[in-house]
């Protein structure tokens, strides 16, 4: 399948019909039909982990490296600023509308088009992989994380995010901490027990004013802010607990574990991580993949926003057609134009690397 127009033509079909059909994060199971039927017309080969649908390209074999492409298929929900229908696929303009269309329709469509573009080519030196994930927009468990179980290990990974095809070689990670400051109930209006909100705060100064030592290239520094706080009962009783709950966005020169061992280290609180499996990504500026995009003409930067490349063990670049500042907003759309400059952007990446 070489016909750029054709495949561009069968992608903006695709993503039309994902538009009508309403891919909530976790309710994917019709998207993920969807896709599969796509694949089967198509005469491609498919196996389904969940909502997630994999392929291969034809000739895949053991004794060739994998490079693993992913998108994703579900959506957030619909913006209460919607003036259009949010599951009716409208093109005005050169724009095609509809929940999904930016994020991450486009990319998923266009890298679905890329692997037909090599998908029956015998001497490839490399195997290609492509999971069309669910679950993206949660984080969830039975996303890509699960589906990457079920695959062979990858040498790295293009994971489809609305870029405007700029490559962003870095990606801040996310740890969510519930914290605790334990005092002593009292009366408020005797000396007796200890404030548990003056111990929070005493904390939260840290948390407001501490540095972390290194800092990221592309990413800058590890951000930390206090988003939360809850404490008392009533007017006269000197709190025993107060609970306050910290965002924190790590950067690739730390992991969250580290992050989270450094920050018990300097706080008195109780610090519960809800999580330390969405870690920043990071991937060298010298790999074959980045170094072809740069030569397609591509700027590389670090992004603040996160993707299935926090759920990836291996390195990875996020890039694709259409606008992050157009995701999960009123009258989400992408450009036609978009698609086709996509389909034909990861088909000359991958290109450059044969």
């Amino acid at each position: 399948m070489n016909n750029i127009a054709e495949l561009t033509s069968d992608s903006i079909a695709l993503l039309k019909a994902m538009i009508s059909t309403p891919s909530l994060s976790r309710e994917e199971q019709n998207t993920a039909a969807l896709i599969r039927q796509f694949f089967q017309t198509h005469k491609i080969p498919t196996e389904q982990i969940g909502n997630n649908i994999i392929a291969y390209n034809q000739f895949h074999s053991a004794d060739k490296p994998y490079i693993l492409l992913n998108s994703h298929h579900d959506t957030v929900k619909a913006n209460p600023g919607y003036t259009k229908d949010p599951f009716q696929p409208l093109v005005e303009d050169g724009k095609l509308y509809g929940l999904g269309s930016n994020d991450a329709g486009g990319c998923l469509v266009s890298l679905i088009a890329a692997f037909r573009y090599f998908y029956a080519q015998q001497n490839l030196p490399f195997n290609l992989c492509l999971i069309a994930s669910a679950e993206e927009e949660v984080s969830g468990k039975n996303g890509v994380e699960e589906a990457y179980k079920h695959v062979p290990a990858c040498s790295f990974a293009i994971v489809g995010e609305p870029t405007l095809l700029n490559l962003a070689v870095a990606e801040k990670g996310l740890m969510v901490l519930d914290c605790a400051a334990h005092g002593q109930s009292g009366h408020a209006a005797r000396e007796e027990g200890v404030n548990a909100i003056y111990l929070a705060l005493e904390d939260i100064a840290w948390f407001r004013r501490f540095q972390f030592p290194k800092l990221s290239s592309f990413l800058g520094p590890v951000k930390m802010s206090v988003t939360m706080i809850e404490a008392g009962s009533q007017h006269n009783v000197v709190p025993a607990i107060c609970k306050y709950v910290v965002d924190v966005r790590s950067t690739d020169v730390y992991t969250n574990q580290e992050i989270l061992d450094i920050i018990k280290s300097h706080v008195k609180s109780e610090v519960v991580a809800r999580s330390t499996r969405l870690n920043p990504s990071t991937i060298p500026v010298d790999h074959p993949i980045v170094q072809s995009g740069i030569k397609l003409g591509k700027e590389i930067y670090g992004s603040p926003t996160m993707s299935d490349q926090a759920l990836l063990p291996i390195p990875s670049i996020k890039v694709g057609p259409g606008d992050s500042a157009r995701s999960h907003t009123a009258d989400e759309f992408i450009y036609l134009h978009e698609i086709e400059e996509g389909i034909q952007f990861y088909i000359s990446l991958l290109h450059n690397i044969i």
